[in-house]
């Protein structure tokens, strides 16, 4: 290679001017790239994927789409789910043999929801460095469009497809007083707002899809008005983060449900009393019947 074609490599491009990576020291770079829209990389992001000696991407075609947006030539090696074990090591080694590594994934911010974790986990355990280099996060984008509670947040990921395993989660966090960030596949998005309506009760939510993206879309109401009104359209399209609110704050008294169940229980049927009590409270239909039957038990 040519010094000329080695400063090409070296360089990033913004508008009409070009300006020189500076070289790295031997790290493995955490690169957050944009979730849609190519504007939202930080000039930091650019100067480290120009500098960086080893480019390690999810998706080597993605990535070489944001590089050809601001003129970065530069090869890519793939790091996976399905390679992470064979291109992990090698990854390890370059950075303890005095390479610079820079990792993105797919979109967003690497490690959040892809193999990431491991490779970090390697490269400390070998004594080598791991340098942050934050940016866009479709978590942290949809938190903050949600309407929602974000001073105590947990991201729980993409839930089990199978309905059991479904369930087991969401009981798994259903106590948890914290607004709820799921990624989730559009062709399960009605079968998973439902199944969320039901276990964690109907809380307010949001659907975020295609955020930064011409087609960008949030969507708010209940778990089960969300839930309805995706099962009567065909699947969307694109990414999808769905926020829902932490549980309800409890009242002074647990009395003031049984006070709110045993009224109920006067006027309709067990089960449509626990149902409306649900409604009102964000509470477990399930929960809320055991309890309504607990109650009459009790003689009161």
């Amino acid at each position: 290679m040519s010094g000329a074609e080695a400063e090409r490599e070296r360089s990033y491009v913004i508008g009409q001017a070009v300006f020189p990576a500076r070289p790295l020291q031997p790290a493995l770079y955490l690169v957050a790239t944009p979730i849609g829209n190519l504007a939202d990389v930080t000039v930091r992001a650019l100067e480290t994927l120009a500098a960086a000696d080893i480019l390690a991407c999810e998706d080597t075609r993605v990535t070489r789409t944001l590089l050809a947006r601001y003129g970065i030539s530069r090869r890519a090696t793939a790091y996976h789910e399905h390679n992470a074990a064979q291109a992990g090591p090698k990854l390890t080694e370059a950075v303890m043999a005095g390479k610079s590594v820079a990792l993105v994934s797919d979109a967003g911010t690497p490690l959040v929801s892809d193999p990431g974790y491991r490779l970090v986990e390697s490269v400390i355990e070998a004594g080598g460095a791991v340098v942050p280099i934050p940016g866009p996060s479709a978590l942290l984008a949809a938190l903050t469009v949600s309407g929602l509670p974000s001073d105590t947040f947990l991201f729980a990921g993409f839930l089990p497809s199978k309905g059991g395993q479904r369930t087991t989660r969401l009981e798994e966090l259903r106590a948890v007083p914290a607004t709820l960030v799921f990624y989730e596949s559009p062709r399960r998005l009605a079968e998973a707002l439902a199944a969320m309506a039901d276990v964690l009760g109907d809380r307010p939510a949001a659907v975020c899809r295609e955020l930064t993206k011409t087609f960008e879309q949030v969507r708010r109401g209940t778990l089960a008005v969300l839930a309805e009104a995706y099962a009567a359209e065909d699947a969307p399209k694109g990414e999808v983060v769905v926020c829902v609110g932490p549980p309800p704050a409890r009242r002074d008294a647990e009395d003031d449900v049984d006070a709110l169940l045993l009224s109920l229980g006067k006027e309709m049927g067990a089960s449509k009393a626990a149902a409306e009590a649900a409604r009102m409270t964000g509470g477990r239909k399930a929960d809320l019947y055991r309890r309504l039957m607990e109650l009459k038990g009790d003689g009161r």
